[in-house]
């Protein structure tokens, strides 16, 4: 009987997890909130506080302008407001329009703090090593990416700057380290005054173990603490160090439980206390889903000088939590997700699948429109995939909310022959597309799925309306519209997917086979979630 009711539990335990992955999250409108609170792809987080303000960073990958920064005065609701990397090609040629090979490699996870009267972004990339910015403003600009250090197999960085002035940086060597011939070790260093060189005379490991990263530094109380992941049969869990010294010897202990079925695993994030006292823990979910790995808020308890995660259990290690009441008066930022493309530079929300090519994009060419120049896609064996290999593909997270419809109006009186332009959904297992294709100067309406073409109405005139809509399940469907009032569903539904550490993206893209010919003016953009 026992075990019936501990099985009965484990499932209801699961059904209600899944219940808040499927439609409820973020502020409820009652004083409470749900998890996650940004339910869309921002993976390998990390966060601080400064003043009255809370900043957090993600890891963007291939897209570009590369690792996003976000901002709350609430901890409940995000907005982002810039990029720390606005050109992809100062880390690596292989992130360029022209190259487009790097799906599950570019800019993965980084730290951000805050010293010296500055914000200090740290991240790795698996191939080139670890880079740097800094700026005074988060907001921008970041100062130009500089590399610390040019070395492959690292991950999980974060610098720190001690209560003297020294400034440190913790990484893993997931590869092979020829120190001790063990992967998952957690090296030291100090740094150069200015941050931006590693004493290699330093280095330092100060813990393995098996798939030891995520790493974190922090002092509270005079008291040194590392902040870590690693990997234990339940799955990965949250782990933490401290001591009086950061050369050890450290005392160790694991912060949280975790179902991988129910909780998908939280772990990469940053403790953050509120000015009343309060503790929390901004995190990802490690286990992606179609959506990516999603952002939730959870409590910290202290107890016995440990910062657990989550609610703690008898034995005081901390479990995944779904809901909580409101953890600072409530402030929503006043940004729109309509799109009139009327600035001089693209909101932050957008980010471009690999650097793209300068030229041919443009938001002055005709004012308040955003004009795409096509041109051909980089040549590949696997045509079913030419999202994936053609460049001025500009896009936004997929979220997993209950209502979701992204609406966008193109002209498309300047088309040419081999030119397809429209609104797409795509990740590295599976992509639609649906819009216009150009072919002996009649445009066409195509429905695209994997390589599959689905071919509709003859467009006749100079503008198209283009429309998916989704829900919590993912499934998108697409409608089109001529008159931007009367919206006619086309083609089969499609499930969005989760490939390469990234979920789905929605957004715009526009290509010709045949060469750099033909361009397309977008009139606006609007997404309601």
């Amino acid at each position: 009987m026992k075990f019936i009711l501990l099985l009965l539990c484990g499932q209801l335990a699961g059904l209600f997890a899944v219940a808040q992955m499927n439609g409820k999250w973020g502020d409820q409108g009652n004083g409470t909130y749900h998890n996650p609170v940004l339910p869309g792809d921002f993976s390998d987080l990390d966060a601080i506080r400064v003043g009255d303000d809370y900043y957090a960073i993600s890891s963007t990958m291939q897209f570009s302008p590369g690792m996003a920064v976000l901002h709350s005065r609430d901890l409940i609701h995000w907005e982002i407001i810039s990029h720390v990397v606005d050109d992809l090609t100062r880390i690596s040629p292989n992130l360029n329009w022209d190259r487009m090979n790097c799906y599950g490699r570019g800019i993965w996870a980084g730290s951000i703090r805050y010293y010296q009267h500055k914000f200090w972004v740290y991240f790795g990339t698996p191939d080139d090593g670890f880079f740097m910015s800094s700026a005074t403003d988060p907001a921008g600009p970041w100062e130009p990416v500089h590399q610390v250090w040019n070395i492959k197999g690292w991950d999980d960085c974060c610098s720190f700057c001690d209560d003297d002035g020294q400034l440190y940086f913790i990484a893993t060597n997931f590869a092979m380290d020829p120190k001790n011939s063990k992967k998952y070790n957690i090296h030291l260093f100090k740094m150069s005054p200015d941050g931006k060189r590693l004493l290699m005379e330093s280095d330092t490991i100060i813990h393995q173990s098996h798939g030891s990263e995520a790493n974190k530094l922090y002092k509270f109380d005079g008291r040194y603490y590392h902040y870590f992941s690693e990997v234990k049969p339940e799955g990965r869990v949250i782990m933490m160090e401290r001591s009086n010294s950061l050369y050890g010897p450290w005392e160790i202990r694991q912060l949280n439980h975790v179902d991988k079925a129910s909780d998908r695993e939280p772990n990469q994030g940053g403790l953050l206390q509120t000015p009343s006292g309060k503790w929390f823990f901004l995190t990802h979910h490690g286990s992606g889903d179609w959506e990516g790995r999603p952002a939730s808020l959870l409590p910290v308890h202290w107890i016995n000088g440990w910062p657990v995660i989550g609610e703690p259990d008898k034995d005081t290690i901390g479990h995944m939590v779904w809901s909580g009441v409101y953890p600072l008066p409530i402030q929503k930022p006043a940004a729109t997700n309509e799109d009139l493309f009327n600035n001089h530079q693209l909101n932050a929300r957008w980010e471009w699948n690999y650097q793209p090519r300068a030229d041919k994009w443009s938001l002055t060419a005709r004012r308040g429109y955003l004009r795409l120049y096509a041109f051909a896609p980089i040549p590949s064996n696997k045509p079913d995939n030419v999202i994936l290999r053609a460049g001025n593909t500009l896009t936004q997270r997929s979220m997993r909310a209950q209502h979701n419809v992204v609406t966008v109006k193109i002209d498309i009186s300047h088309m040419a022959d081999g030119q397809y332009s429209g609104l797409t959904h795509f990740s590295t297992t599976s992509n639609s597309l649906f819009g216009i294709r150009q072919e002996n100067g009649i445009r066409t309406l195509v429905y695209c799925t994997n390589g599959k073409d689905t071919t509709g109405m003859r467009i006749h005139g100079k503008a198209v309306w283009l429309r998916s809509f989704w829900g919590a399940d993912g499934v998108s469907r697409y409608a089109y519209s001529t008159d931007g009032k009367s919206y006619q569903s086309f083609g089969e539904p499609f499930q969005l997917t989760w490939g390469s550490y990234r979920g789905d993206r929605t957004g715009i893209f526009n290509f010709n086979r045949r060469g750099d010919e033909g361009y397309v003016d977008v009139d606006w953009f609007k997404y309601d979630y």
